[in-house]
């Protein structure tokens, strides 16, 4: 099969979920080209570079904050590039009526379509994210592509994306899309209630290569040290705020507590100062991004976890953080909260606890209990491996993916 991914920025450190799945796709013997918006991050997870992605890789045109510059790059790409694909020209004379179809203002065609325009036709269009599968109904309506149009969507864009918008947004991709990938049963539900036809959703999760994660039942270090951990991207839907309050909570009662945060994000100098207040520098530690194979070490070093998700004030909320599995397929018990599908993976008792949002002293009061009965450690990280390899392996689900595709492309 011939795929193309249609989705945010690329290459991203914390989208392995996305990552997993194209590298997966490859290895089953798919041609497969990325399309995406540039990104600035500096470090690149070490597959892009094994598979080669950047060569498979087609970057949209990164449109202007300013709306006449916006306007007159949209005009400039289209006369330089119609006198070769003259259905460009077809764009400044029903350009409104495409992108009225597909929910798009009428700048944004040709920063869409001219990456399209010298690629060869594809059997799928999987977009990673609702509004890329608006941009998938875009290319439909304009004929640059037949192949069928399958959407995954992962949170923020069924939720922050349509907070202030029409309920009708979705609705040209609804009636043009062939498939929709919701990673959750709650993210299914949100969907039927937004107006998608329940008969084109299956629910297909994301995952991890359990192959990578090597199982190792945890006990207490003989050094004394409980080392506690978090990796998330440092915004508000990943409650790192209540995590720190939590374990500024255990540290004054706890000098064995060792809290080491991976990860960056706009939050970063609110949090370093919000634990130079509560004065635990010393216990917990913001470590920025690091590679796969740091934080590999890292998680066989750590003993619990911490992953406090919680809705953020403009309404985005998780999927299913991918972190959770790889920590589960370690055997590392879990503290998380129960929030958006997190307790669809997070099995409350079993493979960790759960607590309400933004509540810090559950978090403070299920970490205690955890640190004070380490024999429970062993038996949670168990059930937590075998939760992630039953339903969470990203080999059977690649597996999976390519039978959908394949019954897409023939059914009628």
């Amino acid at each position: 099969m011939k795929i193309a991914f249609i989705v945010n920025n690329f290459p991203v450190l914390s989208q392995t979920f996305i990552l997993n799945q194209i590298t997966g796709l490859i290895e089953n013997k798919n041609e497969l080209d990325i399309y995406a918006i540039p990104s600035d991050e500096s470090k690149v997870h070490s597959d892009v570079n094994k598979y080669n992605l950047m060569k498979r890789t087609y970057y949209f045109h990164t449109p202007s904050s300013n709306r006449v510059v916006r306007l007159l790059k949209s005009i400039s790409l289209t006369l330089e590039k119609s006198y070769k694909y003259p259905i460009l020209f077809d764009w400044l004379i029903n350009g409104f009526q495409y992108t009225k179809e597909a929910a798009l203002p009428i700048w944004m065609l040709p920063y869409v379509a001219t990456p399209f325009l010298p690629k060869k036709p594809y059997d799928i269009i999987h977009c990673h994210f609702g509004p890329n599968g608006l941009k998938g109904v875009l290319l439909k309506k304009m004929g640059l592509t037949k192949g069928k149009l399958v959407t995954s969507f992962h949170g923020y864009d069924i939720t922050q994306y349509i907070q202030n918008l029409s309920k009708n947004r979705y609705k040209p991709l609804f009636d043009i899309g062939d498939l929709f990938l919701p990673i959750s049963e709650h993210w299914k539900q949100k969907l039927i209630e937004l107006g998608c036809n329940e008969k084109k959703i299956i629910v297909h999760r994301m995952g991890v290569d359990c192959n990578k994660f090597s199982f190792t039942p945890r006990h207490p270090s003989q050094d004394g040290q409980i080392r506690i951990v978090t990796i998330a991207r440092l915004v508000e839907k990943k409650g790192v705020e209540y995590a720190i309050r939590a374990v500024a909570k255990l540290g004054k009662a706890n000098e064995n507590i060792e809290y080491n945060i991976l990860g960056d994000g706009p939050l970063r100098e609110n949090l370093q100062q919000l634990i130079q207040e509560l004065g635990v520098g010393s216990t917990v530690k913001l470590l920025g991004w690091k590679q796969q194979h740091e934080v590999v070490e890292i998680l066989n070093n750590s003993h619990i976890m911490l992953a406090p998700s919680v809705t953020s004030k403009n309404g985005d909320q998780e999927g299913i953080p991918v972190v959770l599995m790889e920590a589960m397929a370690m055997g590392i018990p879990v503290v998380s909260t129960l929030h958006s599908g997190i307790p669809e993976l997070v099995q409350d008792k079993i493979t960790g606890f759960l607590v309400a949002e933004r509540d810090i002293e559950a978090l403070a009061e299920r970490l205690n209990y955890l640190i004070e009965h380490p024999e429970l450690w062993a038996e949670m990280g168990q059930a937590g491996r075998k939760q992630v390899e039953e339903n969470y392996d990203i080999n059977k689900l690649n597996d999976r993916l390519v039978n959908l595709y394949q019954e897409l492309l023939t059914s009628k």
